[in-house]
């Protein structure tokens, strides 16, 4: 589950609040051991996710780096050699 989190900053264009909130979900089903919460737990988990997409959001708008953006389509290479080793 967790390598489904990216990083989101410092990239060209910035992340998207919808990355973000999927970053927010994945962590969320990795605290909770959830991929679906029950009902009983479904207004907590998506309270959870909600909220921490907030924050997740402030903080990559807030962060400062001297190092040039990332470019989105040769980071996805790069992953993709790696992936390409590590799995064949």
């Amino acid at each position: 589950m967790c390598r489904s989190i990216k990083p989101l900053f410092n990239f060209d264009p910035p992340a998207t609040d919808e990355e973000v909130r999927a970053a927010a979900l994945q962590f969320v089903r990795k605290v909770s051991g959830f991929t679906h919460p029950s009902q009983v737990n479904e207004a907590a988990f998506d309270k959870a996710v909600n909220r921490i997409a907030k924050v997740a959001r402030e903080l990559v708008d807030t962060l400062v780096t001297q190092a040039p953006h990332k470019n989105r389509e040769e980071e996805a290479a790069k992953a993709r050699a790696r992936a390409l080793l590590r799995y064949g």
